[in-house]
């Protein structure tokens, strides 16, 4: 079953590299009492992620705040090392955008958001989407027909759903 807006968002453990190295993050607690905005790529530096998606994050991150948005998170199925030299090369920390593993796919299988597209040579993928989530409950959500747009996930797609 795929998470719709008005579901509660599901726990799970995802990673995060600090200075200290792998640091597990509980999404439940990113997402308690708080405003968070959650989009997921299919992979990073594919070229609609690295090109559209988070600079779409980055140049939007003043209207997000303007909307009470506490965190901009960004969650891919990759692992925790990919993730950080992602973050480098794209700013997205220094623009105030929290990079996340999902590994092992877990937290989006459990948002029922997983794909697979073996001629890209993704397989166990997250769709690209948007969310808004208030309090952990979805109350925006923005999911592309295809891959390889981002239009309604987009930083500028969202902030007109919201």
């Amino acid at each position: 079953m795929t998470i719709s807006v008005g579901d509660k968002l599901p726990d799970a453990t995802l990673t995060h590299i600090e200075n200290n190295g792998p640091e597990q993050v509980s999404i439940g607690e990113k997402v308690n009492s708080r405003r968070v905005v959650i989009f997921a790529v299919p992979g990073a530096f594919t070229p609609t992620c690295h090109s559209a998606h988070v600079p779409s994050f980055i140049r939007t991150r003043d209207q997000f705040d303007a909307k009470g948005v506490d965190e901009i998170i960004c969650v891919s199925v990759n692992d925790p090392f990919v993730m950080k030299a992602w973050d480098e090369a794209t700013g997205a920390a220094d623009a105030g955008i929290t990079m996340l593993a999902d590994a092992q796919g877990s937290f989006t299988k459990a948002l029922g958001l997983d794909f697979d597209a073996p001629p890209a040579g993704l397989i166990g993928r997250s769709q690209r989407y948007a969310m808004l989530v208030e309090d952990g409950t979805v109350s925006v959500l923005q999911v592309e027909e295809s891959p390889g747009t981002c239009e309604a996930s987009a930083g500028e797609g969202l902030l007109a759903a919201m």
